[in-house]
């Protein structure tokens, strides 16, 4: 790490503080991942090649060498198994050698949030240091099969259509149980961030024949399928399945990620009558976050955009929770 940076000592000074004399059990983190994800590679040039993010883990492993946790876990993306610098070193290998050097065992492992009871299907990659050879094997979560379907999700909040917004209001339809299971509906709070964004004629017309071709023949429609009069992008052989419906017939949805805050044309909603991409509540239960978790920002004002951004960005709350519980048991 850069000690001259004094937001960098002030930061760990702070940490200190907190800390006093006590030591530190469990770090949780990890870099950013985007430089790492396959998504991202495909969409740039130079591949990520070369990207300052590529290197934000030696920042991680300060905090490992300074605060010598019992345990840390790290997430990621699965790219990251596959993601080079310009030698042809993969950055994984960089990661792995670093922890081992500080003196832990890693043991990782590739995780499909669906297996543990997320309603999506996210592949995530988790690392597990452990200092003096404490863990051996990977602690791998319980799996959890809930039998839900996503219109199980959305079923019991308020229909909106493209543009509205529901200002928090507590939801009085019957909720499917799944919600309660996973503790993300609370009746005792309001539900809020419940808005759909604004789209031009041209794209709801769009979404329709995305849903249609969905509901008649369970088909992803191809951009190049598209009437011509619908087609604006000059790009028709990359993301071709740039628009595409959140099935409500199927247990999980794609992955979530923050390039909605851009747009949501690949998170349409499945019910063709509401004819929208998802809301920010909508995108936060696919994460499995609590209705009662509020998104904010240090100025105060949240933006779709914003909400999105955070909601994408995270690891799926139950799948951290079901590590969490894991990990507990490491230290009864």
């Amino acid at each position: 790490m850069n000690w001259n940076c004094g937001q960098c000592w002030r930061f760990f000074q702070k940490i200190d503080n907190l800390l006093g004399k006590e030591n530190l059990d469990l770090i949780i983190g990890g870099p950013p991942c985007q430089a790492y994800s396959l998504i991202g590679r495909a969409s740039k040039s130079d591949k990520m090649v070369g990207d300052k993010r590529n290197y934000l883990f030696i920042y991680y492993a300060d905090f490992i060498a300074r605060y010598r946790p019992k345990y840390f876990v790290f997430e990621n993306v699965s790219g990251l198994l596959s993601a080079k610098d310009r030698t042809g070193v993969k950055y994984f290998d960089m990661m792995k050698s670093k922890f081992e050097d500080l003196g832990y065992t890693v043991n990782t492992q590739l995780l499909n949030s669906f297996d543990y009871g997320v309603p999506q299907a996210r592949k995530r990659l988790i690392l597990i240091g452990s200092r003096n050879d404490c863990i051996t094997n990977f602690p791998e979560p319980d799996k959890l099969d809930l039998p839900i379907k996503i219109n199980d999700i959305f079923n019991d909040l308020p229909k909106l259509h493209n543009g509205e917004n529901y200002t928090p209001f507590f939801s009085k339809v019957d909720a499917s149980s799944f919600l309660y299971k996973l503790n993300i509906k609370d009746d005792d709070m309001p539900i809020t961030y419940h808005k759909a964004r604004k789209n031009n004629k041209q794209d709801l017309e769009i979404y329709k024949i995305v849903v249609k071709q969905w509901n008649a023949k369970k088909i992803r429609i191809d951009y190049n399928c598209l009437p011509e009069s619908l087609k604006t992008h000059r790009n028709r052989t990359s993301f071709v399945d740039r628009f595409k419906v959140v099935a409500g017939d199927l247990p999980y949805s794609h992955t979530v990620v923050a390039h909605l805050s851009k747009d949501g044309h690949y998170y349409i909603h499945p019910d063709i009558q509401q004819n929208r991409s998802i809301t920010p509540r909508e995108a936060a239960r696919l994460q499995t976050f609590p209705d009662n978790y509020f998104f904010e920002t240090a100025s105060g004002q949240l933006s779709l955009a914003t909400a999105f951004r955070q909601i994408g960005n995270a690891v799926p709350v139950f799948l951290a929770y079901k590590i969490a519980l894991k990990m507990k048991g490491y230290f009864s």
